[in-house]
């Protein structure tokens, strides 16, 4: 579970956790473990930390059944062509790069399993992946890609039992929201409440719930799919 320190990370790792997953958090931050699990220190840039988190889960339980791709940055506030090629590169290199790498690392150990039909990879990607948001090309670009990485995943994972979607989350209640209010100029997240017909924020235990059942058997059902876990975001 990459993106596990905060957000909607941090409470998939406790749903996964309550329903009796032995959860490998990931993150660049430090924090707690889950019950039963283990928390490491590592960056998705870097494919070899990946990696070793990989094989520390299957050292220690024999199989990988579930991966979650949460890790994630917001940068933005100016248009396409103000954007500085350091914010692009960053958003490329974790929001998308980050997703590509993760799978690259977490699949061959599912193929590789006593039972690939357990394997589950879930991508997060966002209401962004299919919008166009004013001031956030860069994050626009990086999550449809998170899309198109899964759809691509798919494909190549036919025939195979393993599975990969997305979850695209609408405005919900984490500190990604809150530097999304930022960006605008905004003094509460609360109004972005108005753009999902929900008419309030998600919270990230409700979006949590929905990972969850991506990683599930019956959750093989959407592979290749993308799920607008969004309470109608427009």
């Amino acid at each position: 579970m990459t993106g596990a320190a905060g957000g909607i990370g941090s409470a998939t790792v406790r749903t996964l956790a309550a329903q009796g997953y032995r959860v490998v958090g990931y993150d660049v931050l430090d924090a707690p473990a889950a019950d039963g699990g283990v928390h490491v220190v590592g960056d998705v840039t870097d494919r070899a930390e990946l990696k070793g988190a990989v094989d520390l889960a299957v050292e220690r339980w024999g199989r990988l059944d579930a991966v979650v791709a949460a890790a994630a940055v917001i940068a933005g506030g100016q248009p396409l062509w103000e954007t500085p090629d350091e914010q692009l590169d960053e958003l490329w290199d974790v929001d998308a790069r980050g997703v590509w790498n993760t799978a690259a690392a977490a699949v061959p150990a599912m193929l590789a399993g006593p039972d690939p039909s357990r394997g589950r990879f879930v991508a997060i990607a966002s209401a962004a992946a299919h919008q166009g948001l004013f001031g956030l090309a860069g994050y626009n670009a990086a999550k449809h890609a998170v899309v198109g990485i899964v759809k691509g995943l798919a494909a190549d994972l036919v025939g195979t039992g393993v599975t990969a979607c997305a979850v695209s989350p609408g405005s919900t209640r984490t500190p990604m929201l809150d530097a999304t209010a930022a960006i605008y100029g905004l003094p509460d997240p609360e109004t972005f409440a108005s753009h999902q017909l929900l008419r309030r924020l998600l919270g990230p235990d409700e979006v949590a719930a929905t990972i969850a059942f991506c990683c599930s058997r019956e959750g093989a059902v959407l592979n290749g799919s993308v799920v607008h876990a969004d309470g109608g975001f427009s």
